[in-house]
């Protein structure tokens, strides 16, 4: 088990855009190259136990399936307070709310209850709802004084994208934290395999193919609005999801971007609704590829689709020397040349939050804000939507005219709850 002070989150000095705007320095520009600065042992056989200073009083805003699983993580760290819950819905900020010890007076419900949340006297919150509203939540909680532990992905279009980026700088210029819940690179295996990778281990980047596989994906026939934002049917509905490339398949998208230490200039693909009988607009068949400004080319594939796949969330990365693979679920490795390396991935998708909220307690007690992983998630979600729109459009498209653009993803509300 990494130790939090291990957590390649957490003390790293990242590479940052060349100029002061994200559109200014669209092409090429440089992302975090290294989350962690030392090799990393295989993981221990128990976790160790965390030392708490104090306790911080949290919010959850998103009582759904994961969020209910990550406040009870939090709870299980014994260095918070989980203070209040909010919801769409009242019944989901209650049941989270039972099972977390919550005042009834401080379970909030409707449209505006991540406002009420942030007002209840919360220090942090955990941003874990449905992808669209992640940006407006993360940054109204930045602006009140509140940490930010946000879920992936950060943003579903262009415009949130930025306003995530403006989050991140003005969260380290009020001394808080904000972290972003990947799990990829908390993992001992890939951190060690990164390692290497900067260290020139591949020879010369030759070419990289990444996967995002899952089974299908809710598709209701009922689609009005109240509907869709129930348990995960906003899954198909894009102006929600941000679509399956920016949603699921962003865990690889960010495992490249991570070993290649800067995001693609340009992107040209296909796409497909595949499922029999779509209702959402959401598609099934994602085909890729990206360019880097120095011509390296990498392939991505993505599929939501019931065709007995195993579900896959990996990178490969060929060198001229050697070649590497990043994994969520299985083994990642090193082979060729002299630093072979390679291990099983363990049980990441709870190890890896766990990990990850104990950083977050450490970076607040310690003050800890160069917040990292705002950047890097921004760069992965600009990095699927630019393969989404490309591949809906089944034309090329660079990145300097996907955020000259700035397309935002246009969504009818009315009727909902306030």
């Amino acid at each position: 088990m990494i130790q939090p002070s291990e957590n390649p989150y957490q003390n790293v000095t990242r590479r940052r855009f060349v100029g002061g705007t994200l559109a200014a320095t669209a092409a090429g520009s440089l992302i975090v190259a290294i989350r962690s600065q030392a090799a990393v042992e295989a993981p221990a056989a128990a976790p160790p136990v965390p030392v708490i200073a104090r306790k911080i009083k949290i919010g959850l805003i998103g009582c759904g399936g994961r969020g209910s699983w990550l406040g009870g993580l939090f709870k299980q760290h014994g260095g918070y307070d989980i203070h209040s819950t909010a919801d769409y819905f009242q019944e989901s900020a209650d049941q989270a709310g039972d099972t977390l010890g919550v005042d009834k007076t401080r379970r909030f419900s409707g449209l505006s209850a991540y406002q009420k949340l942030i007002a209840s006297g919360v220090e942090a919150v955990i941003v874990v709802n449905i992808p669209r509203f992640h940006a407006d939540h993360a940054h109204a909680a930045i602006e009140a004084g509140c940490h930010v532990y946000a879920a992936k992905p950060v943003a579903i279009d262009v415009p949130r994208a930025l306003k995530v980026q403006a989050a991140g700088k003005l969260a380290t210029a009020k001394k808080l934290v904000h972290l972003v819940d990947y799990q990829m690179p908390t993992d001992p295996v890939n951190i060690e395999v990164v390692k290497r990778i900067h260290d020139g281990a591949l020879g010369r980047l030759m070419h990289i193919d990444s996967h995002g596989f899952s089974g299908v994906w809710p598709d209701p026939s009922e689609r009005n609005i109240g509907n869709l934002l129930r348990r995960t049917n906003w899954i198909t509905t894009l102006p929600l999801s941000g679509d399956f490339i920016v949603e699921y398949s962003v865990h690889s998208i960010d495992a490249v971007l991570w070993a290649v230490g800067k995001r693609p200039v340009r992107a040209t693909g296909q796409t497909r609704r595949c499922r029999a009988n779509a209702q959402g607009d959401g598609r099934d068949l994602y085909l890729v590829t990206y360019e880097f400004e120095d011509g390296l080319v990498w392939t991505h594939r993505c599929q939501a689709l019931n065709n007995n796949a195993d579900s896959i969330i990996r990178c490969e990365l060929f060198g001229d020397a050697a070649n590497a693979q990043l994994d969520y679920y299985g083994k990642s490795f090193l082979r060729g040349g002299p630093k072979q390396y390679g291990g099983q991935v363990e049980n990441l998708y709870a190890e890896g939050a766990k990990r990850n909220v104990a950083t977050f307690y450490q970076n607040i007690i310690n003050g800890n804000c160069e917040n990292p992983t705002v950047q890097q998630a921004v760069d992965d979600a600009l990095t699927g939507i630019l393969g989404r729109e490309a591949a809906a459009r089944n034309k090329p498209l660079t990145m300097v005219e996907l955020i000259a653009e700035n397309k935002e993803l246009e969504l009818d509300m009315k009727g909902l709850q306030a």
